[in-house]
């Protein structure tokens, strides 16, 4: 009979849930044990009519196409169908200005697989006896870092300023520059930009302040734009890509309507290209052909970008002011809570400052009041010593309706007038 015992240690380690995966299956019996409740923890994003229809039409064409039999029936190169890798070379020169050719395109099944193969590639340990790790220099930021990596230990994260807002609840998380330093153990760098769970976007500054400190370490900078321009377009202030040595710029189509075709795109220097390709043949050959067809269509019709631009953006950018106005209208001021300035991606980030109890007992607690959210802490993989904010918050998804975005506001104010 099988038995754990013959399970590898990096088996042991690929086959454990890390971060909000590890409560997953508590929410998913939680909402099936019948019952309303207000489900402010969903990831998927909201399935938009007009993004569908998108789909669904270009779909319909490459179905219909003479291409549509190589398309499905034929494997392809790691590298990428080559519509949609030509596609973002012009799409990108075009728009960004740049000059990149298809030797600084990968197409990878989604984002989670590409950091994957890159943090493999730059983690762990190395010919002359060191173990390298991945820092992420700004945390609470993206849970699925903490799982990547084979080697346990590999990932550690920063802890950052918080410059509150005097006019009112609100703050933000900012690099602490005067104590940033990049040990001679680290291979690479990630963050999100923006930032997920909590819609901080780094400003121009800060991210060339790190690409710069990257360089000088001889390391490469991932920069996770699953929200970020021009696809999806899940930003409320200036967010423009930043492109250049040693950064691995990376994005999605999953917010942009195609999560179940895991189509991500990577642009950064041929040679690390050439080892995230290399690394992806080992692991699944290629990613999805069909979704990749829909995806170059979509970019080169320029429909995307107008989706993204008028229908994506938008209806994101409402539903934070929605749930802003629903939380400064029914949250106490006497209780010192900080809602996290918008700046982009599907989540607004509360922070219930000297919070008497934890963000999993608050997570419990709301359970109680029909309010289903996700604990804060799970956005600190690789936090080095206790922090105590990071006990103190909790992500609320912007994809409830409004009605159930309003109730459970609502909720969330009673339960934490009884804590405080």
């Amino acid at each position: 009979m099988f038995t754990k015992d013959k399970i590898s240690i990096t088996g042991t380690r690929m086959s454990s849930l890390t971060g909000v995966r590890a409560i997953m299956k508590d929410i998913i019996e939680t909402l099936s044990a019948g019952g309303e409740f207000f489900n402010l923890s969903a990831g998927n994003p909201v399935v938009l009519p007009e993004v569908a229809t998108m789909w669904r039409d270009i779909s319909n064409d490459v179905i219909n196409s003479s291409e549509y039999a190589q398309i499905v029936g034929r494997y392809g190169s790691s590298k990428g169908y080559q519509p949609l890798v030509d596609a973002v070379v012009h799409d990108f020169n075009e728009r960004y200005n740049l000059s990149i050719t298809e030797r600084n395109v990968v197409i990878t099944p989604g984002s989670q697989s590409l950091f994957f193969f890159g943090t493999n590639v730059f983690s762990g340990p190395f010919k002359d006896g060191t173990v390298r790790k991945i820092l992420l220099p700004l945390l609470p930021d993206y849970t699925g870092y903490g799982g990547v990596t084979l080697n346990e230990g590999c990932v550690i994260g920063k802890t950052p300023k918080i410059r509150e807002n005097e006019r009112g609840h609100s703050f933000k998380y900012e690099l602490d520059l005067d104590s940033f330093c990049i040990g001679s153990d680290i291979g690479a760098m990630i963050v999100s930009r923006p930032n997920n769970p909590s819609g901080n976007v780094l400003s121009r500054d800060e991210v060339l302040f790190l690409q710069n400190s990257a360089i000088k370490a001889g390391i490469p900078l991932f920069v996770d734009s699953a929200y970020g321009d021009p696809f999806p377009g899940l930003s409320f202030t200036e967010c423009q890509p930043i492109f250049g040595e040693n950064i691995v710029h990376s994005m999605t189509l999953s917010k942009a309507g195609l999560p179940g075709e895991r189509i991500g795109i990577v642009i950064a220097e041929e040679s690390i290209i050439e080892a995230i390709e290399s690394f992806m043949t080992n692991a699944c050959i290629h990613a999805s052909r069909f979704g990749q067809a829909l995806a170059a269509a979509a970019i080169n019709s320029q429909r995307l970008t107008e989706v993204c631009r008028n229908v994506i953006n938008p209806y994101y950018k409402n539903k934070f002011s929605l749930i802003t106005n629903a939380i400064h209208e029914y949250l106490p001021p006497s209780i010192p809570w900080h809602l996290h300035e918008g700046e982009g991606g599907m989540f607004a980030w509360l922070w219930c400052k000297d919070l008497p109890t934890t963000d999993w007992d608050l997570y419990q607690r709301l359970k109680q009041f029909r309010v289903i959210t996700v604990p804060g802490s799970t956005f600190f993989p690789g936090l080095q010593s206790q922090w105590k904010p990071a006990q103190e918050c909790i992500r609320l998804s912007l994809t409830a309706s409004e009605h159930h975005t309003i109730e459970a506001v609502k909720l969330i104010s009673s339960a934490l007038k009884e804590i405080y």
